[in-house]
């Protein structure tokens, strides 16, 4: 044997081929399956696994794990890749290779594997996570080698091995389309979505309902935060305090009423675009939540530096795979550092594809004031003194006024 793998196996076609090439090749091969949400037969996996030939087959629940250590940390951040992207693919990886590392450490692997191909973004995610954590592990990418690539050009070619070698694989026709799916989201590319002019067929999302088809009553419901973290959520009589239940009724609700759908054409860390259509439920109600928290309880300077530099570096960094980088840590102790005060219970909507504040509160953060913010009121404040805020802001706009006319140009023109 030429040693022992550890390969992220999904029990899909792909994975199911590489596991009994990897056999092929020489390795044992021990198979990880990590669980973040997503809908999967276990049983079946872990069956498949083992008749293909694993000498093991590990799947972890990394749920709760997924949800309060990415999930809530993108929240804190209100992150968005190129402003509309929540990130749900990319939120996964760490932990998942986080959790491979560990499995293969624990099974004595020499080498860790995957079946990403060499036009995305995963691949690049899992390989620099597994380099950060272990610098001396070896990474087997299949779709990277040429002996590879050479004899499996297409799924035909895929499905031809799989007969050949007796590997069971599903009788049905390949969605028009490829999945990820896990608790934050689902993401679907590739096939017809290639196509940026088709619209996306109504019945492909699963983590949203139609939101043109979504009940007409609307569903109110209440999230506090404390640091930035939501610790509660109250619907009705209904109350969670536990994080991942929280996550999962959020899911729920906003999946009714069709709430976080998005079509968009990004950059990939590569260069490539592609386009990539979202549906992220309890992601996008928690976002708008997030953002009101902070509106009450943040001073503006602060959450101004922390939009352009916090939350944009974050939201890359989370994408291109660079989790367990130095200046990932150092941009998240910023990040935790400004979330100290936002204490705030705020009360939301959630109707027809869309979600909207009604209310926010604060026991302990007193920066509003009503009273100060109040245009019947003078408490604490002297409007003779704006006229001198204008006059000394007004200084070098004169001068620039002034250079403008020396030059025989109007800025009214302008």
């Amino acid at each position: 044997m030429k040693g022992k793998v550890c390969l992220a196996y999904s029990g899909g076609l792909d994975t199911s081929t590489i596991l009994r090439w990897l056999q092929d090749e020489g390795y044992e091969v021990v198979c990880f399956l990590a669980d973040v949400g997503q809908e999967e037969d276990w049983d079946a996996v872990r069956s498949k696994a083992k008749k293909i030939g694993a000498s093991k087959m590990v799947i972890l629940d990394l749920k709760k794990e997924f949800v309060e250590q990415l999930c809530f940390r993108a929240i804190q951040c209100n992150a968005q890749y190129e402003g509309r992207y929540l990130l749900g693919t990319s939120l996964a990886r760490p932990v998942i290779a986080r959790a491979q590392m560990r499995v293969a450490q624990e099974e004595g692997c020499d080498f860790v594997s995957h079946g990403c191909t060499g036009k995305g973004n995963d691949g690049i995610r899992f390989e620099l996570a597994f380099l950060a954590i272990n610098p001396k592990i070896q990474i087997i990418a299949p779709w990277r080698i040429p002996e590879f690539c050479n004899r499996f050009q297409g799924r035909n070619d895929l499905l031809d091995y799989a007969d050949a070698k007796g590997i069971p694989v599903t009788s049905t026709k390949a969605k028009p389309y490829s999945m990820d799916d896990n608790i934050a989201h689902c993401s679907y590319e590739a096939g017809m979505l290639e196509d940026p002019s088709v619209p996306a067929p109504d019945d492909m999302w699963t983590r949203t309902d139609d939101p043109r088809k979504a009940p007409d009553v609307p569903v109110d419901i209440d999230i506090k935060f404390e640091k930035g973290l939501p610790v509660k959520l109250t619907v009705g009589d209904n109350t969670y305090t536990d994080s991942l239940e929280l996550f999962i009724a959020l899911n729920a609700i906003g999946k009714k009423a069709g709430i976080g759908r998005i079509d968009i054409v990004e950059n990939r860390f590569i260069g490539l675009k592609s386009r990539g259509c979202y549906d992220s439920p309890a992601m996008t109600i928690l976002r708008l939540a997030h953002l009101d928290a902070e509106s009450l309880t943040m001073d503006g300077k602060v959450r101004s530096l922390r939009d352009q530099f916090v939350t944009h570096h974050w939201s890359e960094l989370l994408y291109n795979g660079l989790y367990f980088s130095p200046e990932r840590e150092f941009v998240e102790n910023s990040l935790v550092f400004c979330q100290r005060r936002i204490n705030a219970e705020i009360r939301l909507c959630c109707y027809k594809g869309s979600v909207s504040v009604l209310s926010r509160t604060s026991e302990t953060e007193k920066l509003y004031s009503s009273e100060e913010a109040s245009m019947d009121s003078l408490e604490n404040f002297s409007v003779l003194d704006t006229t001198g805020f204008i006059n000394v802001n007004a200084i070098r706009l004169k001068k620039y006024g002034m250079q403008k006319a020396e030059e025989g140009q109007s800025l009214s023109k302008a």
